[in-house]
């Protein structure tokens, strides 16, 4: 009973002080509303402003970096563009780990999420890239004990996604593991491993908790400025159509 006279009193309170508050209500006005069409004329001014930036980065985005003679798909459990630019992580972050850790990295893995389209076959210009990969994301390496890959093994078994891995094999059999190896070879519980993948993976994107065992290591390489190097520095694309990811008996 003391609470209910409590409880009236408080909002008897707030009553007052609302009636006692002297507000200002903004003068609001309707305006006319525009429809984006085909109809709508350009501000011509405004393009004679932007057409030289305009110009100069359609030149740039248009050139050409590189050529593939085969559509280079995310389609598939082992596509050829995943596999590709995963052995593109596994690659920069190699070289970067050698130089700054004393390292070899061990295995890359990205989100198939990530790659937001797909490179026809023909010249690969820079545009395509962008369009693939359209995020700043970053290289970021996870040194990881052998033991704590379970998680990112056991991921894989229960999701059965095709994000894409390099130096890495996962085969399961109707939703259960049955053989994993990293660099060819079974784990190693004890030993430390080095995994390539992006920001947002390791921290626990796409729900992939288990890099959170992990240490995570900048490497301050951008994946999009990674990817445009090698497709400059690989003037002819020929990507790996090996599997990585076999899951028997996936429905």
């Amino acid at each position: 009973m003391k609470n209910r006279f409590l409880l009236l009193g408080i909002a008897l309170i707030s009553l007052t002080a609302c009636k006692t508050t002297s507000l200002q209500v903004a003068n609001v006005q309707t305006q006319k509303n525009i429809s984006i069409n085909n109809e709508l004329k350009n501000d011509e001014e405004f393009v004679k402003v932007i057409n030289p930036y305009k110009e100069k980065l359609d030149k740039e985005m248009n050139q050409k970096i590189s050529h593939t003679n085969v559509d280079l798909t995310k389609q598939g459990d082992n596509s050829n563009l995943g596999n590709l630019l995963a052995d593109y992580t596994f690659d920069g972050a190699n070289e970067w780990a050698k130089i700054n850790l004393k390292k070899n990295v061990d295995a890359a893995l990205i989100n198939i999420g990530g790659i937001r389209t797909t490179i026809g076959k023909g010249n690969i210009l820079l545009k395509n890239v962008f369009e693939v990969m359209p995020f700043e994301n970053e290289v970021i390496i996870v040194k990881m004990k052998g033991a704590d890959l379970q998680g990112l093994f056991d991921y894989y078994a229960k999701n059965q996604v095709n994000n894409p891995v390099s130096h890495l094999y996962i085969e399961t059999n109707n939703g259960q593991l049955s053989k994993t190896l990293i660099n060819g070879q079974p784990v190693n519980p004890s030993q430390d491993y080095y995994i390539a993948t992006s920001d947002y993976l390791a921290l626990g994107g796409d729900n992939m908790k288990f890099f959170a065992k992990g240490e995570s290591i900048s490497t301050g390489i951008k994946l999009r400025d990674l990817f445009i190097e090698y497709f400059k520095n690989n003037q002819e694309i020929n990507p790996k159509e090996d599997v990585r990811l076999n899951f028997i008996g996936k429905k």
